[in-house]
């Protein structure tokens, strides 16, 4: 369907441009959101004798987006929340946790507004972008941990997951000398260095899980906003 876009949408365009879209896209969401409309004569002779009066309404709302802004950029969400020893969230964090968390700061903005390119469902530190106009965009901070002192960690820059994972395996290493000394000392070696081998395999194992819960909370940006 070709349309004409009454604002900037992200990826199509800005205002007046004439762009071609699925029908469903349309009649979803940019039609109904008064954000498009369908590019036929009449619509395009409407658009033309109202330009002037939908771009200066545009920057007016552009205007006190960008003073909005000022106390919205910087913000920090802390949302503590139970996960697995792999650092998995039980669940995950959401478009309204965020919300709330930025409007109980004095934020003023509507979950319509917070652009989730995916599902949060690991702990760590999230950078998340507020669309307060389609042309003012604010980035914010959130910090999903297990407890309020793990989340200090990670707003000083610790990465908890690898953290954890290293000191764990720290453990198993420690337990396999550990075998292979009372080992040696009871003269069963082999047996030893056979339990060794379990404490050291388990730790790779833990390793690359963290690796894996890692990347899964953190994947790279898409166009989803949950």
């Amino acid at each position: 369907m070709d349309i004409i876009l009454l604002e900037r949408v992200e990826k199509l365009g800005t205002i007046g441009d004439v762009v071609t879209v699925k029908d469903g896209y349309a009649r979803n969401f940019l039609l109904p959101n008064k954000k498009a409309l369908r590019a036929n004569r009449a619509n395009r002779e409407v658009f033309e004798a109202n330009r002037e009066r939908i771009e200066a309404d545009n920057a007016a709302k552009r205007g006190e987006a960008e003073t909005k802004s000022k106390d919205v950029d910087g913000l920090e969400v802390t949302l503590i929340r139970a996960a697995s020893n792999t650092g998995q969230l039980y669940g995950s964090a959401s478009v309204r946790d965020i919300e709330n968390g930025l409007n109980a700061q004095g934020a003023e903005v509507s979950k319509s507004m917070i652009v989730l390119d995916r599902p949060i469902k690991a702990i760590g530190m999230y950078d998340v972008r507020v669309m307060l106009h389609p042309e003012v965009i604010s980035i914010v901070k959130v910090n999903v941990a297990r407890s309020e002192d793990e989340a200090e960690l990670q707003r000083s820059g610790v990465d908890v997951i690898a953290k954890m994972f290293e000191d764990d395996q720290a453990e198993l290493r420690e337990l396999a000398a550990e075998v292979t000394s009372d080992g040696d000392e009871d003269g069963d070696s082999e047996s030893a260095a056979d339990a060794a081998e379990v404490f050291e395999d388990a730790a790779v194992d833990q390793a690359e899980e963290g690796t894996a819960a890692k990347d899964e909370g953190t994947s790279p940006p898409s166009d989803a906003n949950a």
